[in-house]
């Protein structure tokens, strides 16, 4: 197995970059979500509510997360240099990232080697990677943060948006394709995508 480095780092965007610049454009794969989860907002959004979705509502279909309140984006990633922004301030509880296309069904993000994610919970924010947990200071509870993906360097970078600067990076081996993933416990997420990244990142 690859060794899984976690790194904290305090990059100010000033810094050059060598990635390719994409703009990934995504939104929220209904077949994937989690029956606890629903989308809005032309599936770029997801709320969590307690009792969830009636089951006769919600289709059969293998690729639904069954155990955790998991969604996953539409679209893949296999090159490049991509970034987008979550909201996060109506909710206290979830984790953001990007997950292996074919990551098991019956897990939750961030507990395996199948993702890599930063966590939020109990008004502290983690990076996690295949069983392991990395505390990450200074950030707060922001209204919104961006994640910068650099596929060919093996990077998911947590961006405060507040400072313009990568507060922490999680290096890593991609398996193959990721996509965009999300869970959370409580309020909503809102996405926004089709976003340039930004210079000097």
């Amino acid at each position: 197995m690859a060794l899984r480095v976690c790194r904290r780092e305090a990059v100010w965007l000033g810094a050059a970059g060598t990635a390719t610049r994409r703009a990934i454009s995504f939104k929220l794969e209904e077949k994937t979500a989690h029956s606890s989860l629903a989308l809005f907002k032309e599936e770029t959004g997801v709320k969590y509510g307690l009792v969830g979705l009636e089951p006769t509502k919600v289709a059969l279909n293998v690729e639904r997360f069954r155990d955790w309140a998991v969604v996953l984006g539409d679209t893949r990633v296999t090159t490049g240099q991509h970034y987008w922004e979550v909201t996060v301030k109506k909710s206290k509880h979830f984790r953001i990232g990007v997950a292996d296309v074919d990551i098991p069904r019956d897990g939750c993000i961030g507990v395996d080697s199948h993702s890599w994610v930063f966590a939020y919970a109990h008004q502290k924010w983690h990076a996690m990677l295949a069983k392991e947990s990395f505390p990450i200071t200074g950030i707060g509870h922001p209204e919104k943060v961006g994640l910068l993906l650099n596929y060919e360097a093996q990077r998911l970078s947590l961006v405060d948006i507040s400072r313009t600067a990568v507060v922490y990076t999680l290096r890593t081996e991609f398996h193959g394709p990721v996509v965009p993933a999300f869970a959370l416990w409580d309020g909503q997420l809102l996405t926004h995508s089709g976003l340039d990244v930004p210079e000097g990142m």
